[in-house]
């Protein structure tokens, strides 16, 4: 029997590129995302099924595992993808983008995560891949909110991974660099308010730095290959870099004391010494 892969968030990016590459591989696809009915390319694939799955709406992730399971019989790997990323001055960002945030990449995929591990635990068997970012261990000025949540993410991923070790679950955590996606025009949320001028030249750094940081994005298929590597190769590896930048910039991170490294990210972004 072929196995089976649950993705949220394959409308677009690195979710639409897994289902591909897995799909390719001879697996079942379920590609999940909130409006299936704007999907015009995997729906025509062998092995996939298109379905809702709101990361915020609990009836829907319930409704799409069951589908999954009804149409497949089983979900080998469930991959969390689904995301958004809130970036801007904390005091210039609402209450319900600062909820957003966390409901989508941290409440949104341990819902998802319970959801599946009901028929994990009956198998004794399956593989969660927890999509984290180079942003879950490093941070960028103004991205508080987003990389509090991809923090999140690695914490509860680790201890995870110790209490499903008993069930025969795997948990995995890929954290790529830059991917050239739209997430930026989909899933990127940037608060901003210019009569707050003190926050000016932290917001024109950032922005002025993205652009160059762009030129070294990985594509989403090489970060779907990892994925692939993570979710298959039968071991109890925990973090999968993602992306030439992703190796660099962490490697950095784990040699260099704090002091160093964020002395390093500020004159990155031009920005002076802290006070």
């Amino acid at each position: 029997m072929n196995q089976t892969i649950l993705i949220t968030g394959a409308s677009s990016g690195i979710g639409k590129a897994t289902a591909r590459h897995f799909q390719s591989r001879g697996w079942n696809v379920i590609a999940t995302l909130r409006t299936p009915a704007l999907e015009t390319e995997l729906n025509r694939l062998d092995r996939v099924l298109v379905t809702r799955l709101d990361v915020l709406d609990t009836a829907s992730i319930t409704a799409a595992v069951e589908a999954g399971l009804s149409r497949f019989g089983q979900i080998d790997v469930l991959l969390n993808n689904a995301g958004y990323g809130a970036y801007g001055p904390l005091e210039a960002t609402p209450l319900e983008k600062i909820r957003r945030q966390f409901d989508v990449n941290v409440i949104g995929l341990l819902a998802t995560t319970q959801a599946l591990l009901p028929h994990f635990r009956a198998r004794r068997r399956g593989v969660i891949v927890n999509m984290s970012s180079i942003g879950g261990k490093i941070t960028f000025p103004l991205g508080t909110l987003y990389h509090g949540s991809k923090f999140a993410v690695e914490g509860l991923s680790e201890a995870l991974h110790y209490e499903l070790a008993a069930l025969g679950v795997r948990m995995k955590i890929v954290e790529p660099g830059m991917v050239r996606t739209d997430f930026a025009g989909r899933s990127f949320d940037f608060s901003h308010d210019e009569a707050l001028v003190e926050y000016q030249p932290v917001v024109q750094a950032l922005l002025s730095a993205l652009g160059p940081m762009a030129d070294g994005a990985s594509a989403p298929e090489g970060v779907a290959e990892v994925i692939y590597r993570a979710a298959t190769d039968g071991t109890d590896q925990l973090r999968y870099e993602a992306g030439a930048d992703a190796e660099q910039l962490l490697a950095g991170r784990r040699k260099l004391d704090d002091a160093s490294f964020l002395a390093g990210i500020r004159a990155q972004f031009g920005l002076g010494a802290s006070r």
